[in-house]
């Protein structure tokens, strides 16, 4: 058991309704001053094996429970996220280093709503029989058994719930495995499901590493479905344990999503958009940090953005004030210092940034943009994670579209025009899962969410979800004597 930030946090696994404890610990050290605040127990195959095992048991009688008691039970947990809101905050932004004010206005209250939506989404799941030739047609959707779900460190509870609430929801059993870097949330999620009255072995969680307990939990042949969120690397490891059984994947991947501001488009709004893709230290998948500018507002624009950048605040992130917090790990902000070192050694200028933040020491690093970047260089080809944008121009809306086209993902991209014909004519080219029109993150869980090229596989949100996590059935009747 762990004290962080004043709230008790157990370090253990959660496997079929207990605590359970492994014989090798790892430490969770918070991004703000890289000072350990936890051990965490480091599960390998057997508390992997433990876990699904305990899920399979569940299975049978979760999965005959009405829709009416899992709605139920899901809102239960919504209302314990809501009551701990505070504690789930302050832990959250401790153990990832994401601000404190995003998670108490948004973030947590966002962790309450999935568990929400999804309740009452089951509770309208359906589709309206049909005849064929006189006979019936009726669809259903069955559980399908034991999810897998291994979730990032960059917004952890969050993201885990947008896979759990429909899972669970659907009738399903879970086991999580939260990210190593951000163990803490998850652990306390469990602990309200438990308050709630979930029934033990329904949610488990595992605690360790990906090339430990994350693998064998994939190639585990009792897990019916994957669904993980996190880089391009690990999803081909994953996907090539899941296909020894054939297990259905959903992969939400990485980003390099662009951002594109026409001559007539409001530039107050397109300067706001772009400044807040800082957010989160940059560390936000669906970020749009490749800035296409039309030519003829391109000067304007990018000294409104330096003017707008520079009154950004970095500090403290449990400070109300703090704008930017830290990057999540030592080994994060080194990677991120190399990408822009090495641009600048290969001609790129960075106009604000391009270093870590020496004034505050740590895991600080300076909001970046260059310019003067070369197509298809690895600054503009490669996602960063980090607060690193690149600024080119173009001259023609052809031109526009075929430099958002021109990496190997497909996440999200952003527009900014003033042009209602535009928007429709270019969102309809650019290769994206999701495409904002002058607005940026606005989320509903009712529409599908993913990527496509090597952004994933597969949509989530609304009967997407429900199609993943079910196997649907479709049940033909004969007409019946009279």
């Amino acid at each position: 058991m762990a004290t962080v930030a004043g709230v008790a946090v157990e370090g253990g696994h959660w496997i079929g309704g207990e605590r359970v404890s492994s014989p090798t610990l790892f430490e969770d050290v918070s991004p703000i001053d890289e000072k350990v605040i936890a051990e965490i127990s480091r599960g390998g195959a057997e508390e992997a094996g433990a876990a699904v095992e305990a899920a399979g048991k569940a299975f049978p009688a979760w999965s005959r429970t009405s829709r009416e008691e899992r709605a139920r039970l899901l809102h239960a947990i919504a209302d314990g996220v809501e009551k701990r809101l505070d504690q789930l905050a302050i832990v959250e932004t401790t153990d990832n280093g994401a601000l404190l004010r995003s998670h108490l206005r948004g973030v947590m209250p966002r962790v309450a709503h999935n568990f929400r939506f999804f309740a009452d989404w089951l509770l309208t799941l359906g589709h309206e029989d049909f005849e064929t030739r006189g006979h019936r047609n009726h669809v259903s959707w069955d559980p399908a058994g034991v999810c897998a779900l291994i979730t990032p460190w960059n917004a952890p509870l969050m993201l885990a719930t947008w896979k759990i609430a429909p899972a669970l929801a659907a009738g399903n059993t879970v086991v999580l495995k939260p990210a190593e870097w951000t163990p803490l949330t998850a652990s306390l999620l469990a602990d309200i499901t438990a308050e709630a009255g979930l029934p033990d072995g329904v949610f488990n969680v595992v605690q360790g590493y990906g090339a430990e307990a994350g693998a064998a939990m994939v190639a585990d042949p009792g897990v019916r479905r994957v669904s993980f969120t996190g880089s391009v690397p690990t999803a081909r490891h994953i996907s090539a344990a899941a296909a020894a059984n054939l297990t259905p994947l959903s992969l939400e991947l990485g980003g390099k999503s662009p951002l594109v501001v026409f001559a007539d488009s409001d530039l107050d709004l397109a300067v706001d958009l772009a400044v807040e893709q800082y957010d989160n230290a940059g560390q936000v998948c669906l970020s749009a940090v490749r800035l296409l500018v039309e030519e003829p507002v391109a000067e304007e624009f990018t000294a409104r953005f330096v003017a707008k950048a520079g009154t950004l605040k970095q500090g403290d992130p449990r400070d109300l004030a703090t704008d930017i917090g830290p990057q999540i790990h030592r080994r994060q902000l080194e990677r991120i210092d190399g990408f822009v070192q090495r641009a600048k050694a290969g001609g790129a200028t960075a106009l604000i940034g391009g270093g870590p933040n020496t004034d505050l020491g740590g895991l600080y690093y300076r909001p970046t943009l260059f310019t003067g970047v070369t197509p298809g260089s690895e600054i503009v080809t490669e996602e960063v994670f980090g607060p690193v944008l690149t600024l080119q121009t173009f001259r023609t809306e052809e031109q526009a579209v075929e430099m958002a086209n021109s990496t190997r993902f497909g996440l999200a991209a952003t527009l900014v025009t003033g042009s209602e014909e535009r928007a429709a004519r270019v969102s309809e080219q650019l290769v994206a899962g999701t495409v904002w029109v002058n607005c940026f993150f606005v989320r509903d869980l009712k529409a599908p969410f993913g990527g496509s090229r090597q952004s994933g596989v597969g949509r989530e949100g609304g009967d997407w979800s429900f199609d993943f996590y079910c196997d649907l059935k479709n049940t033909v009747t004969a007409p019946w004597e009279k």
